[in-house]
């Protein structure tokens, strides 16, 4: 999957900056935040230009958000960029890495009458088995 093709699928033109966003978290493996996307990121954008294109990706439906905590907001591609089907997020109180977990489906949880899902989250938290201590035998 390139930059090209994704922004081509959803009619955007591609710029630079698009591009580059795109290139970093295809290439991370895992959720990153602005910060570490701006940090990674080659070329010199301005703020105004990062921002604007970080929006239009995330309102085109290409990035989502997974919410950590109220300091703490990851994005990766979205699951209808990847073809994945909704599913649980994993973060490291250690490193702080959010992981997808590809094999916990998110479910379709029953609600009172009257009440409609717009969006289900799951995110567990604890350590990574990068950064948990390793047992000794």
């Amino acid at each position: 999957m390139k930059p090209a093709d994704i922004l081509n699928n959803r009619n955007l033109k591609r710029t630079a900056c698009r591009d580059g966003i795109l290139e970093v978290i295809l290439a991370a493996g895992q959720a990153l935040s602005e910060t570490e996307i701006r940090e990674r990121l080659s070329g010199d954008f301005d703020r105004t230009t990062f921002y604007r294109s970080f929006k239009t990706l995330h309102e085109h439906q290409i990035i989502h958000k997974i919410v950590v905590d109220n300091q703490l907001t990851k994005y990766a591609l979205d699951n209808s960029v990847t073809n994945k089907k909704p599913h649980a997020h994993f973060y490291c109180d250690q490193c702080q890495a959010v992981k997808c977990l590809d094999n916990i489906p998110v479910q379709n949880y029953q609600l009172p009458q009257g009440y409609t899902n717009n969006e289900t989250e799951v995110l567990i938290k604890g350590t990574c088995c990068q950064c948990k201590p390793q047992d000794k035998e």
